[in-house]
């Protein structure tokens, strides 16, 4: 470089050389499969799936109220939903403040935040759903998403309170259920918790090192003979099933574990529920199931990543309905939010997401 070149030259190859060494050291941050690309193949994302895509997205937008929430009549404005809603806006590309939708998720951070306690729960007070902990979870997941990204100072104290939530509420077995408080523990809302507090550790939240491997112990614990997962400990429901079996998967990647055998096991369990395939038959909580499949897959890479993106992608953009949305038992919103996650997953915008 001479000393003559422009300002704005320097600093461009700055940035650049920057931005380099964080993707590289990113890379090294887990084991890599042999054939697995170290950027994700966005020929996967096909003309036709952009597009169904594209339509939900704009299918959430119309459906936000002014204050951020959406109408999801049987739960009183559900933060969780306004959180994968949050989501899936994220996964298309636009940020609080900035692209297509971003006035969008700055209204889904403003409802969630008016919404948190002073204890740091995030709950709409008009919530029927008496689970608490999943709506906290994935509330606290697409704020810790978008801390970083916000001009927000006020995001960092209260992600830090909505951590200190989730750390108090485990209970002694490791997990978690669905109050704030150190009851019982399942699988699915465990998961939940792990994926956030993943989230906040990668955001630079404090995250007890204990409360991480206590609930990795839980998790390893509920993994079946099979490779599936159940739901619960002790005489609770034992049988292994794909939403679970999924949520299972996820939450050892995100606790760390990126190889071995329980994470063999696990991912053969889930492939035989692949779209398609006779074993995928009324899969029970379909988008549920399918939002920690596709992460699964994802994390593991090659060729099972190959095998299922294409096949839920095409079921999907099959399934989606006239107006833009997919439902189900919960809501559209809920439907339409998940289905978006899952086929915009290959654009790798989701920091939770990246390799």
């Amino acid at each position: 470089m001479t000393v003559n070149q422009p300002m704005e030259s320097r600093i461009t190859r700055g940035v650049c050389r920057c931005l380099l060494a964080m993707a590289l050291l990113v890379a090294t941050m887990r084991p890599a499969l042999a054939d697995e690309p170290i950027f994700p193949q966005a020929e996967l994302l096909t003309p036709a799936a952009e597009e169904a895509a594209a339509r939900g997205v704009a299918y959430l937008v119309e459906h936000q109220l002014d204050d951020g929430r959406f109408n999801v009549t049987r739960s009183g404005g559900n933060v969780a939903v306004c959180g994968l809603a949050g989501m899936a806006l994220l996964a298309s590309g636009s940020t609080p403040g900035r692209g297509p939708h971003g006035e969008a998720v700055d209204r889904c951070v403003d409802y969630l935040l008016a919404n948190t306690d002073e204890r740091g729960i995030i709950l709409a007070p008009a919530a029927t759903t008496g689970q608490t902990m999943y709506e906290h979870g994935f509330a606290a997941l697409f704020l810790c998403e978008c801390y970083g990204m916000a001009e927000r100072p006020e995001l960092r104290d209260r992600l830090a309170d909505a951590v200190r939530v989730i750390v108090n509420a485990q209970n002694e077995e490791g997990g978690w259920r669905y109050w704030p408080e150190p009851r019982s523990a399942d699988v699915s809302v465990t998961v939940c918790q792990v994926m956030t507090l993943r989230a906040a550790r990668n955001a630079g939240i404090a995250v007890p090192r204990d409360t991480m491997d206590r609930a990795l112990a839980y998790v390893r614990k509920c993994q079946n003979d099979d490779g599936g997962f159940r739901y619960m400990l002790g005489e609770g429901d034992a049988a292994s099933a794909l939403p679970r079996s999924a949520a299972g998967v996820v939450a050892l990647y995100n606790a760390g574990v990126y190889q071995g055998d329980e994470i063999d096991r696990g991912l053969d369990y889930v492939a035989a529920f692949r779209p398609g395939s006779k074993g995928a038959d009324n899969v029970p909580y379909y988008f549920y199931a399918h939002y920690y499949a596709v992460q699964a897959m994802w994390h593991a890479g090659g060729e099972r990543w190959r095998e299922w993106y294409p096949a839920v992608r095409d079921e999907l953009v099959d399934r989606q309905l006239a107006d833009g949305s997919w439902r189900d038992g919960i809501g559209s919103e809920y439907a339409t939010a998940m289905a978006c996650i899952v086929l915009l997953t290959p654009n790798n915008y989701l920091p939770i997401l990246q390799r």
